[in-house]
């Protein structure tokens, strides 16, 4: 564990955090920049739900099944996630690299009258005071970050033993490219071009390799996929785009 003194080795990616800041402001417009992540997160949040109500043996049908469980949302961007968890009762500590993402996430979640506790950090920093939680949501982060095994290291970190972390993000496959970066970015024009870039997406087993030796038991990949028909993510077996892991920390 890292002593309170110590400087841990950062993963934020400089052109990575100036990308998203100059987008703070559109974070809540669901027809603005970031319109597709809007479209994707009744998905994230319902396997999300199910997952942890299943894990910590809650009643998925009540209106706070997630009460009390201490969630950390990294790389939370404008709160899209936060405050959702937040309704279900979950008491959420909020961290991203991009001041204006935090300031923007404060100001919503302020409106909106929800204590969520926004914190402008990484993980490393976060670290350093060695929290715990039951929870730790990764999600569309890990593909932006500068040093992947590091990070997930990290993360692993500040879970509690028997805690879980909830992963999401892109594949590095030929596939990928052609739909989340040519299609989405330049044919589509769902996202703004050079929001990714596909050799820094990263493949189901090197998340595995990478949370294995920091006491983690990654399940399998489970893909999410797009239905143009119904302009609605669903969950699927294909995982060669969009997949979310879940990984249990090892002691409870």
């Amino acid at each position: 564990m890292a002593k309170a003194t110590e400087k841990l080795s950062t993963t934020v990616d400089p052109d990575e955090i100036a990308k998203f800041s100059a987008l703070a402001a559109e974070w809540w417009d669901p027809s603005g920049k970031f319109a597709p992540l809007h479209k994707f997160n009744p998905v994230r949040l319902g396997f999300i739900r199910k997952t942890l109500c299943e894990y910590f043996g809650r009643d998925m049908t009540t209106r706070t099944p997630l009460k009390g469980l201490g969630v950390l949302d990294i790389g939370c961007g404008g709160g899209l996630l936060s405050e959702p968890v937040t309704r279900m009762g979950a008491l959420v500590t909020a961290v991203d690299a991009a001041e204006r993402n935090i300031q923007t996430a404060q100001t919503h979640a302020n409106e909106q009258g929800l204590e969520i506790d926004y914190r402008h950090s990484t993980v490393e920093d976060l670290a350093l005071s060695n929290p715990q939680f039951d929870v730790v949501l990764n999600m569309e982060v890990v593909e932006h970050v500068a040093d992947v095994n590091l990070f997930l290291g990290t993360c692993a970190q500040v879970l509690k033993p028997g805690g879980i972390m909830i992963i999401a993000t892109l594949n590095r496959t030929a596939k990928a490219f052609a739909l989340a970066v040519v299609g989405a970015e330049y044919v589509l024009g769902w996202l703004p071009r050079g929001t990714h870039h596909a050799d820094k997406f990263v493949r189901p087993g090197e998340i595995r390799d990478a949370l294995t030796p920091h006491g983690m038991e990654p399940q399998p990949p489970i893909g999410v996929s797009y239905n143009p028909l119904t302009d609605t993510w669903k969950l699927s077996r294909d995982t060669a785009v969009n997949y979310m892991m879940v990984a249990q920390k090892a002691g409870n």
